[in-house]
């Protein structure tokens, strides 16, 4: 009798999750013995589970992913020197709540930005913000915003965000606008925020393409000293995976 206007009000306080449970409850005969406490205790968890989904597909729209990509699916037997170990410390993203980088290096076609994206996914499902850039798109936007009075804004919004992934940076030597670019990115969240950067240029050789040595000394600094490295090796996986494309473009 009072199974509708419970609904009703659980309806009305935004209570979904609690309402979903109410209902699945009542079709199931085996809870009737439950104790008042217990019934509670279901309700509050099918809350708290719907509350973190949509909490997750909130973060996973506005992090704008390049791929659909999940740390469950990552082919650890690909032979292209992923240490499992690390990659499934990396995934419990403690490394970004403590503020840490990750510097992911490797041939093209290997599954840099899959795996950056992967773990971007995995920060949205543990309630992190997060947020996706390949660096030659970024470096245009800002450059416009630069032009229409945007870009404070821009680089305050960046630097918001508890993850942030610049994707496929380099191998072109960066301008002087693109330098600062940079340095204000990575100064910004400095032992603040996390970053994740993927790059076909090993480590070894980012000094050179950020070009000006002061400049360089300071990104560098703020990049490496705390951060994770992946340096992946091998073959391009999307070769393996379609052996004819592969032959017909060589």
């Amino acid at each position: 009798m009072l199974t509708h206007p419970t609904l009703d009000l659980l309806q009305k306080l935004g209570l979904h999750g609690m309402a979903k449970g109410f209902r699945e409850l009542e079709r199931q005969p085996e809870v009737a013995g439950l104790e008042h406490g217990e019934w509670l205790a279901l309700l509050l968890e099918h809350e708290a589970t719907l509350r973190r989904q949509k909490r997750f597909e909130t973060r996973a729209r506005a992090a704008k992913l390049r791929q659909s990509a999940s740390i469950e699916d990552v082919d650890y037997r690909a032979a292209r020197g992923l240490d499992r170990a690390l990659f499934l410390k990396l995934a419990g993203c403690d490394w970004v709540r403590a503020r840490h980088n990750l510097l992911i290096t490797g041939p093209c076609g290997v599954g840099k930005s899959w795996l950056a994206c992967a773990l971007g996914q995995k920060a949205c499902r543990e309630d992190l913000s997060t947020a996706y850039h390949r660096v030659p798109r970024l470096f245009s936007t800002l450059a416009m915003a630069r032009a229409d009075g945007r870009y404070a804004r821009m680089l305050r919004q960046i630097a918001k965000v508890d993850l942030l992934i610049l994707d496929d940076w380099g191998p072109e030597t960066l301008t002087a606008d693109q330098r600062r670019d940079l340095l204000e990115i990575v100064d910004d969240r400095h032992e603040m925020r996390s970053v994740i950067i993927t790059s076909q240029v090993p480590i070894e050789q980012w000094y050179e393409i950020i070009g000006d040595p002061t400049i360089a000394d300071a990104i560098l600094d703020r990049l490496i000293h705390n951060a994770y490295r992946i340096e992946l090796t091998g073959e391009s996986l999307r070769k393996k995976q379609n052996p004819a494309a592969a032959n017909a473009s060589t």
